[in-house]
């Protein structure tokens, strides 16, 4: 009976380590896609809060309470939960623009991935009635 040379005879278990980095490994990207694909719906929901807001506050007879109100309803109803609990929407008036400021706080809810910031902006024309 032939016996395996020894450098086939001391390579056992060789093969799980492979497959146990490449698990690893694509775990890794995995996380690093849904983490990116959080930050994308995260900036998606609120460029719709703020634009619904500045619709809402340019019509006659309403303003940056308008506005405010209706943008916190759509980021509510967009991000519900501690999602947007790092967003923080402001609404002025200036000249005859409504604008609509979102700073943008996303927590990673995976440890040592940094969060991600930026400032969105909405505009409309203020309504008069004339």
């Amino acid at each position: 009976m032939p016996v395996a040379p020894r450098w086939i005879r001391e390579q056992r278990g060789l093969t799980s380590v492979g497959i146990m980095l490449a698990v690893a490994f694509t775990l890794i990207v995995a996380m690093a896609v849904i983490n990116l694909l959080l930050y994308l719906y995260g900036q998606g929901a609120t460029r719709a809060a703020i634009d619904e807001g500045v619709r809402a506050g340019s019509r006659v007879a309403a303003g940056e309470a308008a506005c405010l109100q209706r943008s916190r309803e759509a980021l509510h109803g967009l991000m519900p939960g501690p999602l947007s609990d790092g967003v923080t929407i402001n609404c002025l008036r200036v000249g005859d623009e409504l604008i609509a400021v979102a700073d943008v706080t996303l927590d990673s809810p995976l440890p040592g991935i940094p969060s991600w910031s930026f400032q969105m902006q909405a505009r409309a024309v203020q309504e008069t009635g004339e």
